[in-house]
């Protein structure tokens, strides 16, 4: 379904200065009305609002607005519908602005839009609890900024801890390891850290082990770790 703009809201102007214009892409429609009764009140000029995910490119393409509010999943399949069309518009319009709302925090989906470039967002929509926040978010997007929810934030420094291969490790081991790096022996390790070699090839065994790597002789695991210390940098 395709709502076209009121009379009210196809002004352009607010006060003589031009309103951002913007395109809703909602499937909830009480949730859509909401947003575009708020953005109107708040100096936005809504142009266009759906809720098919099949007018979403016809709408940006006809009415070229300035930011686009759009759901990930949207019908006919509640999936990607909305994504696959930002990723569209940023193809296509990549001075238009995107916030793209999520019922849920999908990594994988936010970075790969975020890595677009500027006039980006991703928004939790059970975050939108504060209204001024929310129209700072829309004003920061339009002026050229980017915008991450501060759960995604949260959820992808989890996904580093979880994936950092050297996180077992202990800040002796780490050292040992950059030291390695650095293409320095056993015994020249110890020297700088004023510990026995003895000590040292204990370290290398627990790292080693610690950084699951396959059994080979032990020059090429220390090849192998050194590799991966440099990879997690």
């Amino acid at each position: 379904m395709v709502i076209q703009p009121s009379d009210h809201s196809a002004t352009g102007t607010d006060g003589g200065a031009t309103r951002a214009r913007v395109v809703l892409a909602e499937d909830d429609v009480l949730l859509r009305e909401g947003l575009a009764s708020l953005l109107d009140r708040s100096g936005f000029q809504v142009v266009g609002q759906t809720g098919d995910s099949a007018w979403i490119l016809p709408l940006v393409r006809e009415l070229t607005p300035d930011l686009v509010v759009v759901d990930i999943r949207m019908p006919p399949t509640n999936t990607t519908e909305g994504l696959d069309a930002a990723r569209e518009i940023r193809k296509e319009f990549p001075a238009t602005g995107i916030l793209v709302l999520s019922a849920h925090a999908e990594v994988e989906h936010a970075m790969e839009l975020l890595a677009t470039g500027q006039k980006i967002g991703y928004l939790l929509k059970s975050r939108v609890t504060d209204v001024g926040e929310f129209i700072e978010t829309l004003e920061r997007i339009v002026k050229g900024g980017s915008v991450m929810d501060p759960a995604l934030v949260q959820e992808l420094v989890s996904a580093r801890r979880r994936n950092d291969p050297l996180a077992e490790l202990s800040p002796r081991e780490r050292e040992v390891l950059a030291l390695m790096a650095e293409g320095k022996s056993n015994a020249g390790i110890g020297r700088r850290l004023w510990v026995t070699e003895g000590t040292v090839e204990k370290h290398v065994r627990h790292i080693l082990a610690k950084l699951s790597l396959p059994e080979t002789d032990d020059d090429h695991r220390r090849v192998l770790a050194v590799v991966t210390f440099l990879e997690s940098r």
